[in-house]
Formats: C-alpha cells, structure tokens, sequence
C-alpha cells in the first residue's frame, strides 16, 4: 500500500494515518534522507502519544516516505541543543526512545517498525525501540556518532548489547562502520527481511494480526518481557499471576471462550 503523503516544510514532519485500528506514523523529510530535526521529534512524540491514548487504535506502525528511512540527526540543526541540554520533546509525552525517562511516558501498544535504504544513528534507535522490526534487503545500516565526536543518546548502548552480545556491540559501536540487513538480522536487530519496496506492506500484515488479537493480553504480554529484560526474570513471575487474573476476568477472555466454543473468530473490545 502507498500511504498519503503531504507534502513536508522544509524542517520536515511527522505525518500520521489511521487505518481502521492500525496507526501509520511515517517519517517526512525524503528531500534531506529524512535527517531529524527538533520539529520532528516533538511530532514523533504526539504521534506515539496519540497511539496510545486514542482507544480505537491498537497497533502503530513506523514508516519512512522516500528512498531512506533515515540518515540520522540533521546534526547542524540538533548540535545546539545537544550542547545546551534542552530537550527535543517536550516533558509528559510518551518518549519514542522508551527509556523511561523521568518525566515521559512510555508507551504501552504496540509498535511495528519497517526500515529501509539508509538506516542510520537515531534510525537504529528507534527500530530497536520498536518491538518488531522488518527491514528491507538494501538497508545500509550505521551507529556513527563516534565518527561525530558524540555518543548515542537514544538506546544503542543498551539494545545493542543485549540484542547481539557486548562484543557484537562493541564492533559496530566503536568502529561507526556500515553494515547490511543480513548482519542486522544475525544480529536480533530486525525479525525479518524482504525485498525493498514490501518492508511496509509486511509490516502492515504482523500489525493487523496483532490487532485482531485482545488488546489487553497483548499489553500485558508485552509489558511481561519488557519487565523481565529491564528487572529480571523473578520480578516478571512475581507479577503474573495478579495480571493472568485480571485478565482471566475480562470481557476479553469471556469472548475468547465463545469464540473458541462456537468455532469463530474472536470480538475483542478491550475491556
């Protein structure tokens, strides 16, 4: 599928598409590789503010228009405020890093990612901050802050590592080299490869089969994982058995039970 694609201001946009219940937020800046500017990280924000608050959506689903997904930071434009300190998105918004930073949100749905061509610095943050990733077989991927006499402020440090290995890590890290999607699939960093130009239709496919599922389970599934990556395996146990009941008394998973009795798909509502 084509997404709608307005046309972009000259500090790009972040343009956002509803789909029934799946949510396109696409990156928009094709005239400079998708470069991100302090505007477009604000809009990501609202966008995965927006998903997450807006009951009838279920998935997202990030995308780039143009050939690339993005070259990185519009580094001339984002240095100022590196040096400064000032933050590019606003407190009380859900952060599309997900780190868990005093002050911001962390968003609780679903995110599919679909990458292509160009895939650098911020643009391996934020798939690694997605929870699937499909990638096309020309993405040219680089973590090159070094080479900018900077450090990555948005993830690598830590989903590198623990996706691939420390020394894996380190390797792409500290050198700033290029490397493909077949590496990147070795590495855990996407779930899947496809010929360019069906990265976003794959996604698209993975994103509606997650929303046909019960919303509620797949927030606390996910919520789950996440929990036993950033506190432990005993702290995600600990917390099952008081989800699976809540679950368990959901209209949800009485749906669930018809429709398994009555041989049909499910009806979730999310309640």
């Amino acid at each position: 599928m084509t997404p709608y694609a307005p046309v972009p201001p000259a500090e790009g946009c972040i343009s956002t598409e509803a789909l029934d219940d799946v949510l396109l937020i696409g990156i928009n800046r094709p005239a400079k590789r998708n470069g991100w500017t302090p505007a477009m990280f604000r809009q990501l924000a609202e966008a995965y503010t927006r998903l997450d608050d807006e009951a009838a959506l279920r998935v997202g689903v990030l995308h780039a228009f143009g050939s690339h997904f993005t070259a990185g930071l519009d580094l001339p434009v984002i240095a100022e405020y590196l040096r400064s300190g000032h933050r590019l998105v606003p407190e009380g918004l859900v952060d599309p890093h997900d780190l868990g930073l005093p002050g911001y949100r962390r968003r609780s749905k679903p995110l599919v990612a679909a990458v292509k061509g160009i895939t650098f610095t911020v643009g391996i943050e934020l798939m690694l901050a997605a929870d699937i990733v499909i990638a096309a077989d020309d993405c040219r991927f680089s973590q090159l802050e070094v080479q900018r006499g900077i450090m990555p402020g948005g993830g690598a440090t830590l989903r590198m590592a623990e996706r691939a290995g420390v020394g894996n890590a380190m390797l792409h890290l500290l050198t700033a080299d290029e490397f493909g999607s077949a590496e990147a699939y070795r590495l855990n960093f996407v779930q899947k490869v496809v010929p360019a130009g069906q990265e976003l239709e794959e996604a698209l496919h993975i994103a509606r089969r997650i929303a046909a599922q019960a919303p509620l389970a797949v927030a606390a599934t996910r919520q789950n994982v996440l929990q036993a990556i950033e506190q432990g395996p005993l702290a995600a146990i600990a917390a099952t058995v008081l989800t699976q009941h809540r679950l368990a008394d959901s209209e949800d998973a009485a749906e669930g039970v018809r429709a398994f009795v009555e041989r049909r798909p499910a009806r979730f509502c999310g309640r």
